[in-house]
């Protein structure tokens, strides 16, 4: 099956995740205008695709996630909903935004996020180098999501045929600047030159699985919020052929259990100001 087969053995939904399906039904009911007869006809496609409405997924990263496969579920079979794209959505956010995920991905045109999620206006935080390397605007940026707007899900999304990782495999001269991002990815190259398979999609995968520890361990905002549960972070890839965002089975292996609603911090709302 698609990749949902994977993430059910490593996401497990708790009562609170399953009680979103409920609170989603009134969200279902307005965007069921905007996609052809029959779309949603049922309870059972609303469940495979995971319709819930977006202040449940703002509030519980596993329900989050969950939420950006079944976007992206939708994307693949063309079923696309495409839920606050209109000036309505717009204005809603002017004043506030609260997105549900942070995407750390490619700047590669190919790689639309919104698109491929299936997730409309104030809905994801996205944060986009070549190849995804990070340094310290980045870090800053996905801290500020994280404290400042509350968003407690952390994705990071490679992709097919990343030139930047390509790169990093074949070229050992590049001009400018571009040798920073080159060398970032260095490692990353270096383990997949002995793998099995397709060396760049090896090296693909292997530069998001070291990415996500790099977050994991980023002190002295995220480590603490990750190992605390407060946010999870787990990486991905999405196929240029198909449409399909496959999240990676080692960064769904335990994860820290879910922490306790809090309050926000103090630095939390001075930064919102």
């Amino acid at each position: 099956m698609f990749l949902f087969r994977s993430a059910v053995l490593f996401v497990s939904l708790s009562a609170l995740a399953q009680g979103a399906f409920a609170q989603g039904r009134m969200a279902t009911t307005k965007v069921k205008s905007k996609v052809k007869a029959g779309t949603i006809d049922s309870v059972q496609w609303r469940r495979a695709h995971y319709i819930v409405n977006r202040d449940s997924a703002y509030a519980f990263p596993r329900v989050a996630l969950r939420k950006l496969m079944g976007g992206n579920r939708c994307f693949v079979e063309n079923k696309a909903i495409r839920p606050r794209q209109d000036r309505a959505a717009l204005l809603s956010v002017e004043k506030k935004q609260t997105p549900f995920a942070v995407i750390v991905g490619c700047s590669d045109s190919r790689v639309p996020n919104e698109i491929i999620f299936d997730q409309g206006v104030g809905d994801l935080f996205i944060v986009r180098t070549a190849g995804q390397v990070m340094a310290a605007a980045s870090y800053g940026s996905i801290e500020f999501a994280t404290v400042a707007l509350g968003t407690k899900l952390v994705v990071v999304m490679g992709h097919q045929s990343c030139g930047a990782v390509n790169a990093a495999i074949n070229r050992p001269d590049v001009p400018g600047h571009i040798v920073t991002l080159v060398n970032s990815i260095k490692h990353a190259a270096a383990v997949s030159k002995d793998q099995p398979g397709d060396r760049l999609d090896n090296a693909v995968r292997e530069n998001v699985l070291e990415q996500v520890q790099e977050l994991r361990d980023l002190d002295p905002v995220l480590s603490k919020k990750y190992q605390a549960g407060e946010v999870l972070i787990v990486g991905a890839v999405y196929q240029l052929h198909t449409g399909q965002v496959e999240f990676l089975p080692e960064t769904l292996k335990n994860l820290p259990a879910p922490a306790a609603a809090a309050k926000p911090s103090a630095a939390a709302e001075a930064l919102k100001h």
